[in-house]
């Protein structure tokens, strides 16, 4: 139940909902203060299609993806190892039997740690717990496709964590009775500087290896039309800004 209704919070502060209820806040307002309501009503309903649009998103994804630098030497970083961090899954996928497989998102991160393991021969660790109870395991399901789909061997499989704090403390954890100090770690480049932060934290010392980088394509005229993408993209960023500041303001609160 916690669950549920933090699931419910989160969306409420992120696009879409929460320019649509800033909109029916303005329509309310409107009935006893017309210039104000119709005020908030416009800004909010200009802010849903600029957030709507690849072009829009950009100004949210453009300062994440500056925070994450591309992975151009993988033998300067002396890494001992792969982490690859879980995204989200499809739901008893029918044309496999049923069962839970990775996104999109998770794909393209498995798919760069395939690419980095065959250019370094770096041995992998999957993260990712069950985003529920009874849930089939995130990391589990990774494995699989690194193995069947990819082609490639996983060295350690990291099943309890339900967040990138988990994902950074319970991998530090298998990687440490290794003695593996050293990681190039994978995700997409939104996510990087929060999951660089807390992997840092652990003491693991870190280079980035960061995947799907999307700002440079949001150019032209096309870029400014509203789409179901660009709203996706707006919300991934606003929720990884909100995140960084979190994790930021509990940092500054402990030091």
């Amino acid at each position: 139940m916690t669950e549920l209704f933090n699931a419910i919070a989160r969306n409420l502060i992120l696009p879409p909902a929460s320019p649509l209820l800033l909109i029916a806040i303005g329509l309310l307002l409107r009935r006893r203060w017309r210039r104000a309501g119709s005020i908030v009503a416009g800004f909010s309903l200009v802010l849903l299609v600029f957030l709507s649009s690849n072009a829009g998103a950009r100004f949210l994804v453009a300062p994440l993806e500056a925070m994450a630098t591309p992975l151009r030497d993988t033998g300067s970083a002396g890494a001992q190892a792969i982490v690859v961090l879980a995204a989200g899954r499809v739901r008893a996928a029918p044309e496999y039997g049923d069962v839970d497989i990775p996104d999109h998102l998770a794909l393209a991160r498995l798919r760069y740690a395939a690419h980095l393991h065959r250019r370094t021969g770096l041995p992998i660790l999957v993260s990712g717990g069950a985003p529920r109870p009874g849930a089939t395991i995130l990391a589990d399901a990774m494995a699989s496709a690194l193995r069947e789909d990819f082609g490639v061997p996983v060295r350690w499989v990291e099943r309890r964590s339900r967040n990138t704090a988990e994902n950074a403390a319970f991998s530090a954890a298998l990687l440490g009775s290794e003695k593996v100090e050293r990681v190039l770690l994978v995700t997409d480049a939104m996510h990087m500087e929060r999951a660089r932060t807390v992997f840092q934290r652990t003491g693991l010392q870190v280079t980035d290896a960061p995947t799907m980088f999307f700002g440079e394509q949001a150019r032209g005229l096309a870029a400014w039309v509203p789409s179901a993408e660009g709203m996706r993209r707006s919300w991934y960023a606003s929720y990884e800004l909100i995140g960084l500041a979190w994790y930021r303001l509990k940092s500054g609160a402990t030091s």
